[in-house]
């Protein structure tokens, strides 16, 4: 009879290789992930930080950041000195040297000026799909987690939802077109002519017509609040489940309801996960692209959301620019040169910092409002 101690130490030497293979082979993936990334980001720093920062007080172009986006001019005067002016600095440039002769004139559209209008544009949108993905999210999840009891249709919701998470955002876009820019019902006294129907409110003049929001920054919201909102309510439901269920014992036999223990019992103590679920809704929100092309966004404009505006209610009502459509259209539409490049690379660069800071806050207030909870 075999000793079982010699058979695990014959046994050594090969497991204890294959061990190593594994560990080697999962640590070269992580790893070469990582460079991977790391060489993404070096590539976005190195030819985007130039074009924001400067060498001199207060060391960031604020030209950059905060002018409005405007067509490039590229030209050289007289005596050979090359000239890069956007279109106003151009015009000006034109007036006071009327005289003079331009030489080798070149235009660059989307590549002069800043990008006011659309770093604007992307937080409104941000904020506006959180906010709406948030609140039907978070109650649809309480829904499933709390008051909803486990049948085979309940279990189909759940399978839905998930479905949904995986739908390409190209889909969404389509999707959002059709429904929040074309039939979503309104009510107004002037039905457009392409409304699909009209329903009489016998209030005055009022009717309840399925025309759609048009390209708006609402149907924009709305449309990447529905791409999120499979990761919001899936994260939401888990958060609501992590909370003990002695909680909810305890204030039901204290005589609360239903309502008070999820309000004051379960939602404080689960914030902190569903902050979670919205730091990964946040980054894919502020960077799609598709969803927005269909719904929301314009490739230049003259003014920012807020301007221009006869009552704050009409910025639901207006397109907006936004920073990833704005890079597609540096690099897919205009061709390509040297302007048209540090242009895209710039707006790159800020785009990274604007969503690591939305993602950073996030993240500095889920640590705050978990330092706060304990059980």
């Amino acid at each position: 009879m075999h000793n079982p101690e010699s058979l695990i130490r014959k046994g050594l030497p090969k497991g204890h290789l294959k061990d190593r293979l594994v560990r080697f082979s999962l640590g070269a993936v992580t790893y070469l992930i990582v460079v991977i990334a790391a060489l993404l980001f070096f590539k976005i720093i190195k030819d985007g930080a130039p074009v924001l920062l400067t060498t001199k007080a207060p060391y960031v172009d604020l030209g950059f950041l905060l002018d409005k986006n405007e067509t490039l001019h590229v030209f050289d005067d007289a005596q050979g000195q090359r000239h890069q002016l956007a279109a106003s600095k151009y015009s000006a440039y034109v007036k006071d040297h009327a005289s003079e002769t331009i030489y080798n004139e070149q235009t660059f559209s989307y590549s002069g000026g800043g990008i006011i209008g659309p770093i604007a544009g992307t937080v409104l949108l941000t904020v506006g799909s959180m906010v709406l993905a948030l609140f039907f999210g978070v109650s649809a999840a309480i829904y499933l987690s709390e008051y909803a009891k486990q049948s085979p249709f309940i279990h189909a919701v759940r399978l839905a939802i998930l479905n949904l998470a995986g739908i390409p955002s190209i889909v969404f876009g389509l999707f959002g077109f059709s429904v929040f820019v074309l039939a979503v019902p309104v009510i107004t006294s002037t039905p457009s002519e392409r409304s699909l129907l009209t329903l009489p409110l016998f209030i005055g003049n009022a009717v309840l017509s399925f025309q759609g929001w048009n390209s708006s920054l609402l149907a924009g919201c709305a449309t990447l609040a529905c791409m999120i909102l499979p990761v919001i309510i899936t994260a939401s439901e888990e958060s609501l489940r992590a909370v003990p269920q002695g909680f909810r014992d305890a204030a039901l036999a204290m005589g609360a309801t239903r309502w008070q223990t999820i309000r004051t019992c379960v939602l404080p103590f689960s914030i902190p996960g569903i902050l979670t679920s919205s730091l990964l809704a946040i980054t894919r929100v502020a960077g799609e692209t598709a969803p927005i092309m269909f719904t929301a966004a314009v490739a230049a404009k003259d003014d920012l959301p807020w301007q221009s505006l006869a009552n704050p209610f009409d910025l639901l009502s207006s397109q907006v620019q936004a920073l990833p459509y704005h890079i597609y259209t540096l690099a897919a539409r205009i061709p390509a040169s040297e302007y048209t490049q540090r242009a895209q690379y710039g707006s790159v660069f800020v785009f990274l910092i604007l969503v690591a800071s939305l993602s950073f806050g996030s993240m500095l207030l889920r640590a705050k409002l978990r330092s706060k909870l304990k059980w």
